[in-house]
């Protein structure tokens, strides 16, 4: 019996984001981070997120040459060293059951957003535990499957890295979610990127408390691990690539990921790459609909503007 593309390209996507990010904490190691600005001093590139790219991107589409693969760094060469091409998909992934109205998805229905290094930014100032690598597996216009790889995340046994993945109708592997705590509203923003009108949606929520950290990835992992019950982010400073992972892994869990009109993005091919409606995710215990009717009209008539 062959095996349905979406769990093969998921299980590859397992394996090669590790190995993106041990190319990341190799580069970080070497001390010559190469860091470019793309669109002035708050859009960072470095050697890792190039170097990250083209492992992902190469090792992708040489497996599935019909596979649409977007990545943040634009166009990657895909003449790499041996070394970065990962072939193997994960073993252990595989082991799990397809859900039924994904098996028979046909491979150029398939487009693969990818984020080598998110937070680079905070890697470049060594923040490193908020660094994390996001490959977004959709089919057609919607989210489906998701990884996110934490570079720096320490073990109990001293090892470094974590994998975490998503996918609907399956669920969530390599963490164990847990719930915010009840009778309270943390919410979750961006570090770096803070403007009134970022403040005025949270203002309206009403928050108890409010984590601010780099990186949509490592928001959403706040979510996951119970420390914070929403991810507020009323500007269009996200990308595609940095919440499709987010969002398949979220969903999987049963948490909701939408712009902050409470509409789900599309994650078509030929979509424009600007999230320009901002972010909002929730944990499954609260009302997505109920937060999202919270923000005020201003706020998502600037954002459209």
């Amino acid at each position: 019996m062959t095996t349905p593309q979406v769990m093969r390209i998921m299980a590859l996507s397992i394996n090669t984001a590790a190995r993106a990010g041990s190319i990341i904490r190799e580069v970080m190691q070497r001390g010559n981070l190469g860091i470019v600005e793309k669109e002035g001093k708050d859009d960072l590139q470095t050697e890792a997120d190039r170097s990250a790219q083209q492992c992902i991107i190469a090792s992708l589409s040489r497996k599935f040459p019909n596979v649409k693969v977007i990545g943040e760094e634009g166009d990657s060469n895909l003449d790499v060293k041996d070394e970065w091409l990962i072939s193997e998909e994960n073993e252990e992934f595989l082991t799990h059951k397809c859900p039924e109205d994904l098996r028979e998805v046909k491979e150029e229905d398939f487009v693969v957003w990818v984020d080598p290094l998110d937070g680079t930014s905070e890697y470049t100032q060594g923040l490193l535990d908020h660094v994390t690598v996001l490959i977004g597996v959709a089919i057609k216009d919607r989210a489906v499957g998701g990884v996110i790889y934490q570079p720096y995340y320490k073990q109990t046994n001293g090892s470094l890295g974590r994998t975490i993945w998503g996918l609907k109708g399956l669920g969530t592997g390599g963490i164990e979610p847990k719930t915010a705590p009840k009778g309270q509203m943390i919410i979750t923003t961006t570090r770096s990127h803070l403007t009134p009108l970022v403040q005025q949606a949270l203002d309206a929520l009403s928050p108890t408390e409010v984590i601010k950290v780099g990186g949509a990835g490592f928001k959403v992992l706040q979510l996951l691990e119970g420390k914070a019950h929403a991810y507020v982010f009323a500007s269009p400073g996200c990308k595609r690539w940095d919440t499709c992972a987010p969002e398949a892994v979220l969903e999987a869990w049963g948490g909701t990921l939408t712009d902050l009109a409470g509409i789900h993005y599309s994650y078509a091919a030929n979509v424009e790459f600007k999230n320009r409606m901002g972010v909002l995710a929730t944990i499954p215990e609260i009302s997505h609909s109920d937060i999202a009717g919270k923000v005020p009209k201003e706020v998502l008539e600037a954002l459209r503007s």
